[in-house]
């Protein structure tokens, strides 16, 4: 089984390529939809961030409000850390049990989308390390466009990770994300052919 890290900043595409790569037949474990799982109304993690932040995060129905979350905590490193510690040792508990659960039921790629893989030193996990490339002021534009963030709070967290080039130094294979959604298409193509080169 060939253990895929995908990785890419805020408004790169990174989903874009992980939902391709799952249509092609690739497991994908995604750490985002994770990191939201692990602090549902009810669980440990909710508890651990309220306790941690303030019952002034919680959404009216009891859910987390991420935006209200990210506006603390992206603009605080010492906050970020804090979330970070309680967040991740969930996501990584989470994350294990479900890539033994692909490795059992015996899947040649395994893709797990991980925003910040670089930024947690976590590339000696993977067989292949996938970085998802896009200029940031594209990132800046898209994310302002599909999500109605303002531009600054964007710029906000493309600060608070890693670097292109930093993140380009640890890649084992880049997609170039620049262009049209035709274009991703077919670079995911010619991606995939390579994962499962590798993987045979």
């Amino acid at each position: 089984m060939l253990k895929v890290g995908l990785t890419g900043g805020i408004g790169s595409g990174k989903s874009a390529v992980s939902a391709e790569l799952a249509g092609y037949g690739a497991v994908v474990i995604d750490a985002d939809a994770i990191a939201r799982e692990v602090v549902e109304p009810g669980t440990p993690g909710l508890a651990a961030v309220v306790e941690e932040f303030g019952e002034g995060v919680l959404a009216p129905d009891g859910g987390l409000d991420r935006a209200r979350l990210g506006e603390i905590v992206f603009a605080d490193e010492a906050k970020l850390a804090r979330l970070n510690a309680i967040v991740h040792p969930l996501v990584g508990e989470r994350s294990a049990e479900l890539m033994a659960r692909a490795e059992a039921d015996g899947a040649p790629v395994v893709v797990y989308d991980v925003p910040l893989l670089v930024e947690n030193g976590l590339e000696s996990l993977y067989d292949v390390v996938v970085v998802v490339d896009t200029p940031d002021e594209e990132r800046v534009r898209r994310v302002s466009e599909t999500r109605g963030m303002d531009p600054e709070q964007v710029r906000a967290r493309i600060r608070a990770q890693a670097d292109r080039e930093t993140r380009l130094a640890a890649a084992d294979l880049v997609v170039d994300n620049s262009g049209s959604r035709e274009r991703l298409t077919e670079r995911v193509a010619g991606l995939w052919k390579e994962l499962l080169a590798r993987a045979s």
